[in-house]
């Protein structure tokens, strides 16, 4: 077998499950592995044709007559900071970011799972254990961080510095791309999870980075039409990635 040959990824598709964003809909995946040297690498190229990873997995829907999910990239140098979004920012910047190693801690779990409680109890991570958690932060074979957003350690409660908001992303050749965020469900006055994504394009551009990668909108669902805000934005077409304006 030729050294080219034994490096081509193999790839894999599931059987049909229910779709989670469709109702009526099934879904199936195609996959391949995420794993030594080549993870890297092969994780830049198959982001840029509409895959996600999940651990140790890259996968993209290959669903028998649908193409609901449209996977989303914004242009991190040509994003349009509305007055809504520049509030939102407004509203944050008491808090305290930091980037961190992709380590999975209890105090990370206890946010995430007041997030799923609150705002995901019938998803298909609610029956996630701290595990389970672990897996999804510590599994990787690329480069993957964390950012950490704190209430400011002023001394004053036993609130202070408390964790509010995280996101889990893996740095690429050509952008951000954001696996999964999680927020304290309390503070919906701060918009948090608007505030992650605007936050990472800020963070793409300061690395002279180009996009910031959000993953599949589904036209019909609720979960993801918050995604559709973010504009302008590039959705990847049968003709290759497309600029949308509204």
């Amino acid at each position: 077998m030729s050294v080219e040959r034994q490096n081509f990824p193999q790839f894999f598709i599931t059987a049909p499950a229910p779709c989670p964003y469709l109702a009526g809909m099934f879904e199936r995946k195609v996959f391949t592995h995420l794993i030594g040297q080549e993870a890297r690498p092969l994780n830049d190229t198959l982001s840029q044709g509409g895959f996600r990873r999940s651990q140790n997995i890259a996968y993209r829907p290959a669903c028998d007559g649908c193409g609901a999910c449209v996977s989303v990239r914004v242009p991190a140098a040509r994003f349009r900071w509305s007055k809504s979004f520049r509030r939102t920012c407004a509203a944050n910047s008491d808090l305290e970011m930091k980037v961190v190693p992709a380590k999975a801690t209890s105090e990370q779990y206890s946010l995430f799972r007041a997030y799923i409680d609150a705002r995901h109890a019938e998803g298909g991570m609610a029956d996630m254990t701290v595990l389970d958690f672990a897996a999804m932060v510590d599994e990787s074979f690329v480069d993957t961080r964390i950012a950490e957003y704190r209430l400011p350690n002023r001394q004053k409660s036993a609130e202070d510095g408390a964790l509010v908001a995280a996101v889990l992303f893996d740095v690429l050749e050509d952008g951000l791309s954001l696996i999964y965020s999680f927020f304290e469900p309390e503070l919906a006055s701060r918009s948090l999870g608007s505030f992650v994504i605007l936050d990472s394009i800020r963070r793409a551009e300061r690395m002279g980075l180009s996009h910031v990668y959000l993953g599949y909108w589904v036209k019909g669902s609720g979960k993801m039409a918050y995604k559709a805000r973010f504009l302008p934005q590039e959705r990847l077409t049968r003709e290759g990635w497309a600029r949308f304006e509204h």
